[in-house]
C-alpha cells in the first residue's frame, strides 16, 4: 500500500505524524509514497531524505505560527483589536482596525445605562430589550443570556482590552465609562436570575425582613363578593423563612405602598426649591470653572507619573526584575488608574467641574422623585425610586425601615421636611448654593 501526496508537507506538520509515517514504512505496512513535486525511494537514504522534508514542514509552521502571534501581539500594542471585532462592532477592511457597528452598539450602550440605573435589572431584561429593537442572535433567535452577560463582563467595552495575559488601553471608541461598568460588575454578582419570574411583583428584591435577613416575597390571594364587587385580588408581602424560623406576619400591598411613598417623599425636593438651588448652582459653576484648569494641570501631572510607573514597571519586566504574574497584575492595577484619570480630565474638560453636574442631576432627580411619591399606579417606577434614594430595607412588625443613600441622605438629616418646606428669604441669604438656615430664624 502506498500514498499520493503533492510535496511531503501536505503528509505531517508535526513530529508526531512525521514519525509515524516513517514508523509504518519501518514495519511494511506502508510501501511507497509518490510526490510529484519530491523524490522518495524506500530506502535508508530517502527515509533520511524524507525525515528532512518534514522537519522543514514543521520548521515552516512553528515559524509561521510564530510570526502571525508577534503581528498580532505588535497590532495590539498599537491599541488596535487583533482579531475578530466584539459585539457591537465591525471590522474595518480599510483601515485594517474596529469601527462601531451603529445599531448594534447604540442597544449595547442603552442597556448599560438602563442597567446602572435599575430600569433594567435583569439579563430577561436586556434580551426584551435586543428583541424589540431586531436585534437577535443566530437563526432569527434571541441573543442568548450566556452572550448577553459575557457582553456585560467584557472591559473592551470601556476601553480595555484583555488578549492573551496582555491588557492595554484600545484607540476604539468605547460604550460605557469605567465607572458604570464597575457598578454593573458590582449589580452582576448580586443578582440571582436562576428562577423564572411568573409575577411581577414591584416590591421584591430590595426588602429584607429584619428578623431572620430573608428577603420578602409575595403572593396573591382572590376573594369573591358576589353581589358586589365579583372576585378580588389581593396582594400580600412577606417573609421568605427560608433561613430560619421567623414570626414576622404578612403586609397586605396597599399598606407597604404607602410607608414606600412617604419614605421616598422624605427625600424630594419642590420644584420652587430645587429651581432657585439650580439658580445658585449655575452662578457657583461660573467660579467653579476658573479652578478648573487647575485641576486639569494636577490630573495631567498624575497622568504622566502614571504612565511613568508603567514604563519603569516594563523595564523591571524586561530586565527579570519583575516576574511575569505580579507584571501583569500591578500593570491591570496602573492601566485602572490611567483610565479613571483620563475619564475625570475628559469630564473637566467637558463640564467644567467634577461636581456641579452631578450636583444638577441630584436636584432634578429630588424633584422627579416628589412626583413619583404622590402620583397613583406607578409602583414599579416607586420601587425604582427607592432603590436609587435607599438602601438597607427591613420589615419589621409591618414596618418598613431604610439607609438613605449619598447625596439623597443630606435631605434625610434636615431638621425640617425638604418636601414640604416653604421657600423663605431666610433659608437664602448669602444666595449660595448650599442654602441653610439662619440660627435666628430658629430662635
Amino acid at each position: 500500500e502506498g500514498i499520493v501526496a503533492w510535496n511531503p508537507d501536505r503528509l505531517a506538520r508535526n513530529s508526531i505524524d512525521g514519525g509515524k509515517i516513517i514508523y509504518l514504512i519501518d514495519e511494511g505496512k506502508l510501501l511507497d509514497l509518490k510526490f510529484p513535486t519530491h523524490w522518495f525511494d524506500n530506502t535508508p537514504q530517502g527515509k533520511f531524505m524524507l525525515s528532512i522534508s518534514f522537519g522543514q514542514s514543521k520548521y515552516y509552521v512553528d515559524n509561521l505560527s510564530q510570526n502571525v502571534v508577534r503581528g498580532l501581539h505588535y497590532k495590539l500594542k498599537l491599541g488596535v483589536w487583533p482579531t475578530i471585532a466584539p459585539y457591537g462592532y465591525k471590522n474595518d477592511r480599510n483601515t485594517r482596525g474596529i469601527v462601531l457597528e451603529p445599531k448594534i452598539s447604540k442597544i449595547i450602550k442603552i442597556s448599560f445605562d438602563k442597567f446602572v440605573k435599575g430600569e433594567i435589572t435583569t439579563i430577561k431584561g436586556i434580551q426584551n430589550l435586543f428583541t424589540k429593537n431586531k436585534i437577535l442572535g443566530k437563526f432569527g433567535k434571541p441573543v442568548s443570556f450566556s452572550k448577553i452577560k459575557k457582553l456585560l463582563s467584557n472591559p473592551f467595552y470601556f476601553g480595555l482590552m484583555n488578549y492573551g495575559k496582555d491588557s492595554v488601553m484600545g484607540t476604539h471608541t468605547p460604550l460605557v465609562s469605567k465607572r458604570n461598568f464597575d457598578l454593573v460588575q458590582e449589580k452582576l454578582a448580586k443578582r440571582d436570575d436562576k428562577r423564572p419570574h411568573t409575577n411581577n411583583f414591584p416590591f421584591t428584591g430590595f426588602i429584607k425582613c429584619a428578623e431572620c435577613e430573608s428577603y420578602i416575597t409575595a403572593e396573591k390571594h382572590f376573594k369573591n363578593y358576589p353581589k358586589t364587587r365579583g372576585e378580588v385580588e389581593y396582594i400580600y408581602y412577606r417573609c421568605t423563612k427560608k433561613k430560619k424560623s421567623c414570626s414576622q406576619l404578612y403586609i397586605n400591598s396597599t399598606s407597604l405602598e404607602t410607608q414606600l411613598r412617604d419614605l421616598v417623599g422624605s427625600l424630594s425636593l419642590k420644584e420652587i426649591w430645587a429651581n432657585k438651588l439650580l439658580e445658585m448652582l449655575k452662578k457657583d459653576e461660573e467660579k467653579e470653572i476658573k479652578f478648573a484648569k487647575r485641576e486639569l494641570d494636577n490630573l495631567s501631572s498624575s497622568l504622566t507619573e502614571t504612565e511613568k510607573k508603567l514604563d519603569k514597571l516594563l523595564e523591571g519586566y524586561l530586565e527579570e526584575l519583575v516576574d511575569s504574574q505580579n507584571y501583569q497584575q500591578k500593570k491591570k492595577e496602573l492601566l485602572g488608574i490611567k483610565t479613571w484619570i483620563q475619564e475625570k480630565i475628559n469630564s473637566i474638560r467637558k463640564k467644567g467641574t467634577f461636581w456641579v453636574e452631578p450636583m444638577r442631576t441630584f436636584l432634578t432627580e429630588a424633584v422627579a422623585t416628589a412626583k413619583i411619591a404622590h402620583e397613583n399606579n406607578n409602583c414599579t417606577l416607586l420601587a425604582q425610586s427607592a432603590k436609587k434614594v435607599g438602601s438597607n430595607y427591613l420589615l419589621e412588625d409591618k414596618r418598613i425601615s431604610f439607609l438613605p443613600n449619598s447625596p439623597h441622605n443630606l435631605l434625610a438629616s434636615s431638621p425640617f421636611d425638604a418636601s414640604n418646606i416653604t421657600l423663605t428669604a431666610d433659608l437664602c441669604r448669602g444666595e449660595e448654593s448650599n442654602p441653610h438656615v439662619c440660627k435666628d430664624t430658629w430662635s
